[in-house]
């Protein structure tokens, strides 16, 4: 026991003997005996433990990068939560308020210049030698020339009493009138007419090119007189084009009736007295009832006469307005010719007495049924696309027209004045509908947006364009007034709700039809259970309101059905019209 504990360690062996009394054990040649230490520690050398320590130390004396996901040794709070750069905060044990700092060291004062009052400084100091101290809050302090201060009362070249701006302009008024003088006793007068030199543009303060110069300088060559004359008689066609908007052609009407009054003195145009409502449910049509032939080119529009429909209208393309009688006859009752060319669009009063007509000949007419008389003719030079009255009983004479030149025209018809224009759309507009008690008005255009206006205030309150609608030539509105129905041009009909927000109900299409390009009338029954369309096949399709699914569909026409209208009274009849120049009754 004594003799192991009495083992050296290795690096005893490099010391001398120990001299405690005790002799160590020898070998027969009388050296010290070495044994194998009996550590079980791993050898590790001095040199690396010196690093390591060196190392952690390092680490533990520099913060933390922040983008390393792990640490191969443990940190400690202040050296996480160590700043990345730039000293450790000199107040922050005495706890500077959060809310005060903007700076790591503290809080900064924002001691901005606004641009303007640093030139007004800058170039009062320029010129008259001072400027307010940049260092002081007040403004009431100053720098620089106090003499030049107090003689010029703290003036800024910005800042100009009334007083020194009068004597100024006398003195440059002053000078003016001497240099004038100078100038005309000393320079050579060459000098003075000549524009380019200084002499000249102290005489002449007016530029060579202000005001009008009459009559033309000098002689025109032959081409430049030649230009004149076309640019002339251009400008005179203009003119009188302008004088004569639209077309005239002899207004005129044929009645074709046996007699305008019966023997009780009654118009023609007077509605039967037991007319109806037959029934309330409406029906859809089955077989062809009439056939009315008398266009000699296809049909345009119809328009049952309102709330009793015993007559129909109907816009030719032939420049002709025809009306017939749906409730006995048959027949035509009045042509009215007052077009030069086709009849874009017509539109009833509201008790049928009267009508619009729109035509191609940049006309609007407005027509008595009864008589045939044009009671007044509108005009702006430009094709109406659509012919609207207010539909209020006691605004029945304002008309609203929609254009070709983008604009929706309002006149007064009493005083044949325009009295508004609405002018917002990009392109011509084709549809005008009143909205929300005729308060407001839809309009739609080539532009592919639908437009809602308030009545008589040419600001557009509702603008809808998305990326994926199409162009929208017919709108018609439910019974109901919530909603309305648009014809759009991608082959099928939209439905948007006519309340505050305008808004497309993405539940409600209609498909199936193809109008790709023509301008088919949508609309719906009187009770609103059906929608109802032409379309370019010549067919009539009825869907119904509630499930979208189509109804039935009529081959109505050879070529495009364009028209279609429902009877007011009688719930099963359907009006029809096409390019073939008739209009069919089912």
């Amino acid at each position: 026991m004594d003799l192991i504990q009495s083992y050296p360690d290795d690096d005893e062996f490099d010391q001398p003997p120990q001299s405690s009394g005790q002799t160590p054990p020898t070998s027969p040649d009388s050296s010290p005996l070495r044994l194998p230490s009996k550590s079980a520690a791993p050898v590790v050398d001095d040199t690396l433990l010196a690093l390591t320590a060196a190392d952690s130390s390092r680490a533990l004396a520099k913060p933390l990068d922040p983008t390393q996901h792990v640490v191969n040794f443990n940190p400690k709070y202040d050296q996480l939560w160590a700043p990345i750069y730039g000293p450790a905060h000199p107040y922050a044990k005495d706890g500077l308020a959060q809310g005060l700092r903007n700076h790591k060291l503290g809080h900064v004062e924002d001691a901005a210049i606004g641009s303007f009052l640093f030139d007004e400084q800058l170039y009062s100091f320029q010129k008259f030698g001072y400027a307010a101290d940049p260092s002081g809050y007040s403004g009431t302090n100053y720098v620089g020339d106090f003499d030049a201060l107090r003689q010029y009362d703290a003036m800024s070249v910005y800042n100009i009493p009334q007083h020194e701006q009068k004597r100024r302009k006398l003195e440059k008024k002053k000078e003016s009138t001497e240099n004038e003088d100078d100038i005309v006793d000393v320079v050579d007068p060459t000098e003075v007419d000549n524009p380019a030199t200084e002499a000249w543009l102290l005489k002449n303060r007016k530029s060579p090119w202000s005001g009008k110069k009459e009559g033309l300088q000098g002689e025109l060559t032959e081409e430049q007189k030649k230009y004149k004359e076309e640019y002339d008689k251009k400008k005179g066609e203009e003119k009188e084009g302008r004088k004569d908007k639209g077309e005239t052609v002899a207004e005129k009407s044929t009645f074709h009736g046996k007699e305008e009054r019966d023997y009780q003195g009654r118009s023609w145009i007077a509605p039967p007295k037991d007319a109806k409502a037959t029934n309330d449910h409406c029906y859809i049509p089955k077989r062809l009832v009439h056939t009315w032939s008398g266009h000699t080119q296809g049909v345009s529009a119809i328009r049952f006469f309102p709330k009793h429909g015993h007559l129909i209208l109907s816009a030719g393309m032939d420049s002709k307005v025809k009306i017939w009688d749906v409730f006995n006859s048959g027949k035509c009752m009045r042509t009215y010719m007052g077009h030069s060319k086709a009849v874009r669009d017509i539109s009833f009063s509201n008790d049928g007495t009267k009508f619009l007509s729109a035509g191609y000949d940049k006309n609007i007419k407005y027509w008595d049924t009864e008589t045939g008389q044009v009671i007044s003719t509108f005009s702006t030079g430009k094709i109406p696309y659509v012919v609207k009255l207010h539909p209020d009983d006691d605004k029945q004479s304002i008309l609203l027209a929609g254009m070709s030149d983008k604009k929706i025209v309002q006149w007064d018809m009493n005083s044949g004045q325009i009295t508004q224009e609405y002018d917002q759309h990009l392109g011509a507009v084709n549809t005008i509908t009143f909205v929300d008690d005729n308060r407001r008005f839809v309009t739609s255009s080539d532009d592919k947006s639908l437009r809602v206006w308030e009545f008589g205030i040419p600001v557009v309150i509702k603008y809808i364009s998305e990326p994926h609608m199409h162009s929208m030539p017919s709108i018609s509105l439910h019974p109901n007034t919530n909603w309305l129905a648009a014809q759009s041009l991608d082959n099928q009909i939209l439905i948007y709700s006519t309340r505050e927000r305008f808004q497309l109900n993405k539940k409600k299409r209609f498909a199936g039809h193809i109008v790709a390009g023509y301008a088919c009338q949508v609309n719906f029954s009187p009770d609103g259970r059906f929608v109802m369309s032409g379309d370019g096949e010549g067919k009539c399709w009825f869907w119904d309101w509630k499930t979208c699914k189509v109804f039935r569909t009529l081959k109505c026409h050879e070529k495009v059905c364009i028209g279609c209208e429902w009877h007011p009274l009688e719930t099963s009849k359907v009006a029809t019209c096409g390019w073939d120049g008739l209009i069919k009754y089912w």
